[in-house]
């Protein structure tokens, strides 16, 4: 296949074409729970190690996004115990971090967990999951089912984060998470699952908003920080979670 940017562009709208003609179903299902949770009180806490992160960052603080998100990262390990040297790949291939991580949350049982990982292999997501059907919170993954079926658990218990989830969206994104062949070299270029990730985040944001809005409820959504107004807004919307220490 050639290389070049109208190449990409049309090769990676060919995986979202495939997401949306298979996953809106599972989208509306995991919406369903999750806006379910958020009118029980609780938050949906969001986690994505590596360029999974980047998930996390479109559904929480942002504008047009609902507040009770909460970002989970490996980076708030760093931030709250205050590691030096920290090294994030180890974080993330370690199941340890999932403990440290939900301590550092002080995660309730009304909350509800969307875990994203492409991979779906590595210890820290995998443990996270086992912690959350332990403590019987929902777990919506959002993984790669192509690349997760077709390796091995890095988790002593074997198993993979679609293994464990209440809920499963497949960004349909292919093994190893690249789409296009580099003439005369061993390696792939054109990586699709942040796109992909992007277009379910903000699917599953706005599916949220629709049920709430139909059970009657004005759900509390940020205003963009760069328009007027927009700082009072959400910090007035965002006091109501001050105890769950979800801040702006």
């Amino acid at each position: 296949m050639k290389l070049g940017a109208n190449v990409i562009m049309g090769t990676i709208l060919e995986v979202v074409q495939q997401m949306q003609e298979t996953q809106v179903k599972a989208i509306q299902e995991a919406s369903k729970l999750l806006e379910e949770r958020l009118r029980q009180g609780g938050i949906i806490h969001v986690f994505g190690a590596g360029h999974s992160r980047a998930f996390g960052m479109e559904m929480c603080g942002r504008a047009g996004g609902l507040v009770p998100m909460k970002l989970v990262a490996l980076e708030d390990i760093a931030l709250v115990e205050g590691t030096p040297g920290i090294n994030l790949t180890e974080l993330e291939r370690s199941p340890e971090t999932a403990h440290r991580l939900m301590d550092i949350h002080q995660v309730q049982g009304e909350d509800a967990f969307i875990i994203v990982s492409n991979s779906g292999r590595n210890g820290s997501a995998v443990e996270l999951a086992t912690i959350c059907r332990e403590r019987g919170l929902p777990i919506i993954a959002v993984t790669s089912l192509q690349h997760s079926t077709n390796t091995d658990s890095r988790h002593p218990c074997g198993k993979k984060l679609y293994e464990l989830a209440d809920i499963v969206i497949d960004n349909c994104c292919p093994y190893g998470d690249v789409l296009l062949e580099i003439p005369n070299m061993a390696e792939r270029t054109g990586s699709a699952s942040s796109i992909v990730g992007g277009l379910i985040a903000q699917a599953l944001t706005n599916e949220i908003i629709r049920l709430s809005v139909e059970h009657g409820e004005l759900p509390p959504v940020y205003r963009s920080a760069n328009l007027d107004g927009g700082d009072e807004h959400n910090r007035q919307i965002v006091a109501r979670y001050a105890h769950r220490n979800i801040t702006y």
